[in-house]
């Protein structure tokens, strides 16, 4: 077993809560409150722009240039793929993407940015994608979970979504960080390879709580940050 099998194994709690969330359910069903899918596009656009400053750090702390292009690749399937998906929902709710975009970040985004960040700058490289790891990977398996039980047609309103994150090029990404990911947990120490443990694990629990961030509309309990 490799080591992300190991990761994945140890996890297996969190992505089953993650599959049986009420709104990831409610993509396979075709139905999402209007609220939750706005909620959840307007904090995932900050999201991936954070993602793509992590990977900007993970440039920097790679050694090669085979890693070096893969970073700066995903940082362009961030921009100019990763919007289709932000597009279904917005179809479904009569909103244009941009209407969408600039709002402060819900608590929980908020620390499950802050929480990558630190990993990013006081970790390693494997810490860094260990960080990073379960966002496409969950994903990937949301994708495949949902298309192996509801078998969404392409009338289904929901099937741009599904079908972009069940697709090959999602799952070339998650095999590709995760081989990177088992390259250097092998030269790791003991210690390093529980900090990466640390790291995937509360992505993980991040994932699952994003989600119902979304479907409960979470705000900060009296009100956003203040502009001075």
């Amino acid at each position: 077993m490799t080591f992300t099998e190991t990761l994945r194994k140890e996890n297996q709690d969190v992505y089953e809560a993650i599959f049986n969330h009420s709104f990831v359910q409610g993509i396979g069903k075709g139905s999402v409150p209007k609220e939750a899918l706005a909620h959840y596009i307007k904090a995932d656009y900050e999201y991936l722009n954070a993602f793509m400053y992590i990977y900007g750090i993970a440039i920097s702390k790679s050694n090669n240039r085979g890693d070096i292009s893969f970073f700066n690749n995903q940082i362009d399937f961030v921009l100019n793929s990763e919007v289709h998906p932000h597009n279904n929902f917005c179809e479904q709710i009569g909103v244009s993407y941009e209407e969408l975009q600039g709002y402060p970040l819900p608590p929980t985004a908020d620390h499950y940015v802050k929480h990558m960040m630190y990993h990013a700058h006081m970790g390693s490289l494997a810490e860094t994608i260990a960080a990073l790891l379960p966002c496409p990977w969950t994903y990937l398996e949301i994708g495949q979970e949902l298309m192996h039980d509801y078998q969404p047609a392409e009338d289904h309103p929901f099937h741009p979504w599904i079908s972009f994150y069940a697709n090959e090029e999602v799952a070339e990404i998650t095999m590709q960080m995760r081989d990177m990911l088992d390259k250097l947990a092998a030269d790791a120490s003991p210690a390093e390879l529980e900090q990466i443990r640390i790291a995937f694990r509360k992505s993980c629990q991040l994932e699952l709580s994003f989600w119902e961030m979304a479907y409960t509309c979470e705000v900060w309990p009296v009100g956003d940050y203040v502009k001075v």
